[in-house]
Parts: structure tokens; C-alpha cells; sequence
């Protein structure tokens, strides 16, 4: 089973459609017994890095998330999800992540307009498991006005996106929306499934 953290924020309904498309039997919830019972988590995310984090701690899930990935169960950010993933954001100021990947986030830089919306032909730049099957260079689907900088555990990239994907063995993210991905996209996920087997 794959749980998909519901923290009431963004786009979860489309992940789950996304994950049973692919053969997950997937789980939405805000239970922390449940996320732990799991075989892997999706957390998903669409909004601003502080109140998303507020949220996510109302609970004490940001804490037993953490908690969680230390056993080595596999998770997964998307788009906000995996920006609070990081150690911090400079989002409307200094906030503290979760701290399951070094680095911070900013704002998107090189862009007219923000947000970015729309494809954008994503690199990979290290191995993963996330990447099999799906081409480098791929166009992928991005809604972000804010993203991680590269760091060590960088492992995709795209023009506005340094670090659209990263990998630190159990814990994975994407700054693109896998679920708005296409065949790309759900291939992301099936491969996200497999590593939850």
C-alpha cells in the first residue's frame, strides 16, 4: 500500500489517480500509524513552503516523517512536497524544512514570469531508479515559482530547475509533477511502486 500524506494542501486527488493507474493500491491520509504501515509514501504539495509546513506539523507528521524515512521506507516529494523535503526555504523568508535533503530553496531565477508553467525538457544529471524507462531530455510538467538549488543529491535538472529531481537512497522528489507527466510521468511513479515492492 502507498500512502499518500493528506495535509490539505494541493493536488492529491491527481497523485492518487496517477498511483492506482500504475497498480498501487494507494492510501490517502493524515494518520501517522498508517504512513508508518505502508510499503511507501508520496508527499505531495501545491502552495506556499510555510503554511504547507505548518500544516504538515499540525499533527506531528513533518516529524514523523522524518522519523520514518531514518527506517529506510521509501518516500517520495513532488513539486511542494519535495521542497519541504529540504533543509530550508527562502520563501517569503527563513523557514526550516524537514531536513531530508542538505540544501535550500529559492526562488526561480532566469524567468520572466513566474510561476513557471508548462513542459520543460528535464536532464538527468545522476542515476536513480526513478529515471528507468524514461528518456533523458524528456519533456516533464513543471508549476513552481520557487525551487531546491543543486546539491550532491541532485539527480535531474531542468532551465529553471537545478535541482528538479534528487535521490538520497530511500527519500526521492521531483520538482515537476509526475501525475501531469504524461506516459513519462507515470512511468516515474511505476518505478516508485517498484521500489516500495
Amino acid at each position: 500500500m502507498i500512502a499518500i500524506v493528506d495535509y490539505g494542501v494541493g493536488n492529491i486527488r491527481s497523485v492518487e489517480r496517477a498511483l492506482i493507474h500504475v497498480g498501487a493500491d494507494a492510501l490517502l491520509t493524515s494518520d501517522g500509524d498508517e504512513l508508518e504501515q505502508s510499503d511507501g509514501i508520496v508527499l505531495p504539495g501545491v502552495g506556499a513552503f510555510a503554511p504547507a509546513l505548518a500544516k504538515l506539523s499540525e499533527n506531528g507528521l513533518g516529524r514523523r516523517m522524518v522519523d520514518i524515512a531514518l527506517t529506510g521506507k521509501p518516500i517520495l516529494g513532488v513539486c511542494l512536497g519535495y521542497q519541504l523535503m529540504f533543509d530550508e526555504s527562502l520563501e517569503h523568508g527563513r523557514h526550516e524544512g524537514l531536513g531530508l535533503f542538505e540544501g535550500r530553496v529559492v526562488e526561480v531565477a532566469g524567468s520572466d514570469r513566474l510561476p513557471v508553467i508548462g513542459w520543460c525538457r528535464t536532464r538527468q544529471t545522476g542515476a536513480s531508479a526513478l529515471w528507468d524507462g524514461v528518456d533523458d531530455g524528456s519533456y516533464l510538467y513543471y508549476v513552481h515559482s520557487f525551487t531546491p538549488e543543486a546539491s550532491s543529491n541532485t539527480i535531474g535538472r531542468s532551465e529553471h530547475s537545478p535541482a528538479a529531481a534528487a535521490a538520497k537512497g530511500n527519500v526521492m522528489g521531483t520538482q515537476f509533477h509526475p501525475e501531469k507527466s504524461g506516459a513519462d510521468g507515470l512511468r516515474i511513479y511505476a518505478n516508485f511502486l517498484a521500489l516500495c515492492s
